[in-house]
């Protein structure tokens, strides 16, 4: 079975409809960390939601486009969103203010707020948004309420994270099937419910389900590899300028001196001088404003 660091991996119950993946981030989530400055309550909430969007994109099948998962809220942490392509390609980003207290639930630092899940097949179609309330004590349970809403399919999902590694484990029920083994679906989430947090990061897929699943009649697919990656480049913010007109990048080149945009997500920054603007202005745009990813 090919594993590596950074891999998700697909399996499925022979025997009962339920599918599964399991995700283990190490270098794409370290990826992240080495670009921000995170408290650590902020990095479990992140980390998690990370592997939470690599599971969800994965599940999709996404060919080109890109699927985001962003969590607003009105509390210390006011906002996360991960973004995962459809080449399992991950990014990410939060805001924050003040000080996090450790050991506060999710509810705590996010408060109220939205779910935002959005997914871009980055091929000039429509954009597909569902928004929806939080509901739930951590970021698994927000993602199991807005798929039992949304996608009608029932959902568990146990996440880990910490400073080196983040993790997520996904099962789904799948429409019955005549003669199926009606017990599966609470069998196979009550012996889920037993993984531990440390367990999660620590194990492979081959290993995880074998200490949950040692008794059922499992097929583990080939893992694909998950890294970090970013979509921003100097050409997309160069049309991004364009956007917002030259009166008014004029203004901003004549009041700084030059114009310096950072990538919220990796931190590169892009320095546009006076001869830099006058090459964009004078060139036609090449892309829409669908297509541009800051």
């Amino acid at each position: 079975m090919n594993t590596s660091p950074d891999s998700l991996q697909r399996f499925l119950f022979e025997a009962a409809p339920i599918r599964g993946e399991f995700v283990h981030l190490d270098a794409s989530w370290r990826s992240v960390l080495a670009r921000h400055d995170y408290p650590l309550p902020l990095r479990s909430l992140l980390g998690e939601l990370m592997a939470a969007a690599a599971l969800m994109a994965a599940m999709l099948k996404l060919q080109q486009g890109s699927l985001i998962l962003q969590i607003q809220g009105h509390g210390p942490v006011s906002l996360l969103v991960v973004e995962c392509s459809g080449d399992l390609q991950v990014r990410a980003t939060a805001k924050w203010d003040g000080e996090l207290a450790a050991g506060s639930s999710a509810t705590e630092l996010i408060g109220d707020g939205r779910f935002v899940i959005t997914l871009d097949q980055k091929t000039g179609g429509q954009v597909y948004q569902g928004i929806v309330a939080l509901e739930g004590e951590s970021v698994a349970a927000m993602l199991q309420n807005y798929m039992l809403r949304s996608e009608q399919l029932e959902t568990h999902l146990w996440l880990a994270a910490d400073g080196e590694h983040a993790a997520g484990l996904m099962l789904q029920k799948l429409p019955e099937q005549a003669g199926g083994d009606d017990d599966a679906w609470p069998r196979v989430g009550a012996l889920a419910e037993t993984v531990t947090a440390a367990e999660l990061l620590a194990l492979t897929a081959p290993e995880l389900l074998h200490r949950l699943y040692h008794e059922e009649d499992v097929r583990l697919f080939d893992a694909q590899p998950v890294a970090f990656g970013c979509s921003c480049s100097r050409e997309n913010v160069a049309e991004m300028l364009k956007m917002i007109g030259s009166d008014e990048v004029d203004a901003v080149l004549e009041e700084q001196g030059s114009i310096q945009v950072c990538c919220e997500f990796c931190n590169q920054c892009y320095v546009f001088e006076e001869d830099d603007v006058d090459e964009i202005f004078a060139a036609p745009a090449v892309v829409t404003p669908d297509e541009i990813q800051h």
